[in-house]
């Protein structure tokens, strides 16, 4: 029955049959974590997923080698994003409920010093050429941080918290999600100046971003109503909009396979086939949990955070990507 299920589901998708996009590969649990679960970091290197259990106030690190948890940071204050740079071994957590940017060993997981931010330090990136990292908090700033020296080294002010935002690496562009102010907001973060600022239009609620950089495309994720929109970076225009299940926490872009996924709260991933930089349709929407909202698409692997529910325990969902 769940055969014939998943054929008419397909079917009904417009997804030939044995073609799907995205197929799950295995569960790993996550043993006693509580409440929501935020972004991921990762080390391909290492083979190491690191969850924030943002409810937990721990971040879990899976290695994915052996498909379970095998360190758990503790003492954390609402961990959000997190980032691990393999040239330092340091991985850096930003903490929504203390505002600190708290940096550990990526070895042993022994803290190295904390920076101090404000409330809600929340969306993490990294600059591997001028060896900087991007933190977005408080009301209305990306910090940023000498990834050398572990130190601020400046900020750059937005009119509202920001979200998702994503480093152009071409240039010195940053686009980031400022849903408080309905914009997207672009920066150049060498000046630490706003360059622009692209209206959603009747859209709001955009939390999640991806970047295109090769056709200079953003893909901003919005919830007011659920939609998918695409801006052209070099115009600063909407050209494309699309239908998004509800919810949505992260949206990633796939290059080699010219597709975005887009994990929903709903209780779907949404993907999105590219036929050109200014045209895209609705390749699939793979049914997953209500409230498992963030992923991360890493080395041809989507990982999804499934929350606790009831007596079924939280876990990381890792599937496949198909050609």
């Amino acid at each position: 029955m769940k055969k014939i299920f998943l054929l008419v589901l397909t079917v009904a998708l417009g997804v030939p049959a044995g073609e799907a996009s995205l197929t799950l590969a295995r569960t790993i649990p996550l043993g006693g974590i509580e409440g929501r679960i935020d972004h991921f970091g990762y080390d391909p290197a290492g083979g190491r997923l690191f969850v924030a259990a943002l409810g937990n106030n721990t971040v879990e690190v899976v290695n994915l080698k052996q498909g379970k948890v095998v360190h758990s940071i503790s003492g954390l204050s609402e961990p959000q994003g997190i980032f691990f740079v393999p040239e330092f071994n340091r991985l850096y957590i930003a903490n929504g409920g203390d505002g600190a940017l708290r940096i550990y060993d990526g070895t042993d997981f022994s803290p190295i010093t904390t920076v101090k931010l404000d409330d809600d330090a929340d969306n993490v990136r990294y600059d591997a050429v001028a060896k900087r990292i991007y933190v977005g908090y408080g009301s209305g700033a990306i910090a940023i941080v000498d990834a050398a020296k572990n130190v601020k080294a400046g900020e750059i002010p937005v009119s509202a918290h920001p979200e998702s935002f994503q480093l152009e690496k071409s240039g010195s562009r940053i686009f980031i999600n400022v849903p408080g102010a309905h914009n997207v907001t672009v920066a150049d973060r060498n000046e630490k100046i706003t360059a622009g600022k692209w209206s959603l239009g009747l859209v709001a609620a955009n939390f999640p971003m991806a970047l295109d950089e090769a056709d200079h495309r953003v893909f901003v994720g919005c919830r007011l109503p659920a939609r998918l929109l695409v801006f052209d970076t070099e115009a600063g225009k909407e050209v494309a909009k699309l239908d998004l299940h509800g919810d949505c926490d992260d949206v990633f872009y796939d290059p080699s396979r010219h597709q975005i996924y887009a994990s929903c709260g709903e209780g779907f991933i949404d993907v999105f086939a590219q036929a050109d930089a200014d045209h895209y349709s609705l390749k699939e929407s793979i049914p997953t949990v209500h409230r498992a909202r963030t992923c991360l698409f890493a080395d041809d692997h989507l990982y999804l955070a499934v929350p606790r529910r009831g007596e079924e325990t939280a876990e990381i969902r890792d599937y496949s990507i198909g050609r």
